[in-house]
């Protein structure tokens, strides 16, 4: 279900909360030419590093690559693309594509190389830059626990990204440590509605 040229978007913030199990066996079935949207891509030959060091990757959408110094190699060489996103950017654009918001106004850029050849507008005298929603084709994302829906759980920093990008993309892929049966999880606990979730993984 994921084909060469697709938008990937990965959950997670560097090694913490990303789904281990499917970035792994994305990167041993050799699927390439890849955009990978995620907030960093882990470090070199870890996680999402493996996917840049197999030559999978084409371009990358994110805003935090310091952990991984092949990322900045890969782009200066002209192997791969890479665009910045300011983080509190990044995370609203992911969002609103997940809720039909085409895009947003935000003040976070204005004046930098990140805003060149953006349209900006000015509202109560402040300058501000039009950026557009990120969609993806597949999100991969890394939950605690699941019923038999696909309703999400997660815990602790895995929150970060998971539960918008499950929003984002036409087809969600949860990788999950349990499975439990309808109605045994907690409604006021369930942050990712199984509407968003198409399939489950268990980690097992």
């Amino acid at each position: 279900m994921i084909r060469p040229g697709a938008r990937i978007m990965v959950g997670g913030f560097g090694l913490a909360g990303y789904p281990e199990l499917l970035v792994e066996n994305l990167a041993a079935c050799g699927v390439g030419d890849l955009t990978v949207i995620s907030n960093d891509l882990g470090s070199p030959g870890v996680g999402l590093g493996k996917l840049l060091t197999n030559k999978q990757i084409r371009a990358l959408i994110g805003n935090y690559y310091n952990w991984n110094p092949e990322v900045p190699e890969a782009c200066f060489r002209g192997e791969i693309e890479v665009t910045l996103v300011p983080q509190g950017t990044f995370a609203e654009a992911i969002r609103a594509a997940g809720v039909g918001i085409p895009a947003f106004y935000t003040a976070a850029s204005v004046g930098t190389d990140l805003a060149r050849d953006k349209e900006t507008k000015e509202f109560d005298g402040k300058t501000f830059v039009l950026e557009r929603a990120i969609h993806a084709d597949v999100a991969l994302v890394k939950a605690h626990r699941a019923d038999e829906l696909g309703n999400l759980v997660y815990t602790k920093t895995a929150r970060n990204f998971n539960p918008l990008m499950a929003m984002a993309a036409t087809l969600t892929i949860a990788e999950v440590d349990d499975i439990v049966p309808v109605g045994s999880l907690d409604p006021e606990c369930i942050v990712t509605p199984h509407i968003f979730v198409d399939i489950l993984v268990r980690r097992d």
